[in-house]
């Protein structure tokens, strides 16, 4: 960390300070995870990127490779009050979000109750999301954007912090739907679980098969998350980074961009919510690594995970084998 870059951020001592303070407890954070879940740094990385920036995460990966072990182990070592859904083809909006009864007192009065349903958190995990129908995975539309709910005419405010971390299958899985664009767009990343390397399964298979098993420290609470959020958007961010980032975007738009593969590939592109998106993830990814401000690097690093669900391809595409990730390396190698 060199005096100029320190000097250059707001000229505060105590901001330099906090900063430091925070890649200290995400140091401690990262090593705590590691203690339970193996094999999975990007995802680890990317997951605590969105935790920062206040946003919600979509993981995508076939059963078994510690999707759900991650949501559990982030919500210990943040000290998040953690709740859980189950996502099934039965499973109903006020199941999510709870519903008013009628009650009746002992001098025989009437009256209403809302009765607060798992939404009412500071991790909602949604496990297997696409599993349920579309109007139940729509129920989660207006909390993840408001942070409120909307019941029987009434606003019932969310806690906070408020994080949705969902887990899917692959669509080509039996018994899945397709979640609609406009609640894709709601996620900030869509990160992708891979198998496990040989070394790290092998870690994964010696290590959870014993009599123990390892359980992560709490190593900070809602309220420094809360603070650390605020932090992050303190952050500097310079021109180039920005620019990056608007050209980055606004070329995957097939309307507006100059890269012939993307005018013929993508029927839609990412909107403004990938730009602010991408602004708020460079700024935690720069201040995890322990750096005060974010560099055109962070913009790459994270271009996959933030536009991949907010991009669409065409049908000829499609039958040509174009993918999403492809159209995004290209993106890439225009703004490197």
């Amino acid at each position: 960390m060199t005096m100029a870059a320190k000097d250059n951020l707001d000229g505060s001592r105590e901001h330099i300070d906090a900063i430091d303070r925070l890649g200290d407890d995400l140091v401690a954070a990262r090593e705590g995870i590691g203690k339970v879940i193996f094999g999975l740094n990007r995802v680890v990385e990317e997951t605590l990127v969105t935790l920062l920036a206040g946003g919600h995460l979509l993981l995508i990966g076939v059963p078994g490779l510690g999707k759900t072990r991650l949501v559990e182990t982030l919500g210990k070592v943040f000290g998040l009050d953690e709740k859980r859904v189950q996502f099934t083809p039965d499973l109903m909006p006020a199941d999510i979000l709870g519903s008013e009864v009628l009650e009746e007192s002992e001098t025989g009065r009437r009256s209403f109750r809302f009765i607060k349903g798992p939404v009412f958190c500071q991790l909602l995990m949604a496990d297997e999301i696409n599993r349920a129908s579309p109007r139940t995975q729509s129920a989660l539309l207006q909390a993840m954007q408001e942070h409120r709910v909307s019941v029987a005419g009434h606003y019932h405010a969310l806690p906070t912090p408020f994080h949705v971390l969902a887990t899917q299958n692959p669509l080509e899985l039996e018994g899945t739907y397709p979640l609609p664009e406009a609640q894709l767009d709601r996620f900030f990343m869509q990160v992708d679980v891979d198998y496990p390397d040989p070394d790290a399964e092998r870690e994964i298979m010696l290590r959870t098969t014993g009599i123990t098993e390892e359980s992560p420290p709490e190593v900070m609470d809602s309220d420094a998350l809360l603070a650390a959020q605020k932090l992050i958007r303190q952050v500097p961010v310079g021109e180039s980074v920005t620019k990056a980032i608007l050209d980055l975007v606004r070329g995957g738009r097939p309307e507006s961009s100059s890269i012939e593969e993307v005018r013929k590939s993508v029927f839609w592109g990412p909107g403004p919510r990938a730009s602010q998106a991408l602004m708020l993830a460079v700024r935690a990814r720069s201040a995890i690594d322990g750096r005060l401000a974010p560099s055109v690097d962070d913009v790459l690093a994270l271009a996959h995970p933030v536009l991949r669900h907010r991009m669409a391809l065409n049908f000829a595409a499609r039958a040509e084998g174009v993918t999403i990730g492809g159209i995004i390396d290209r993106l890439c190698e225009s703004v490197a």
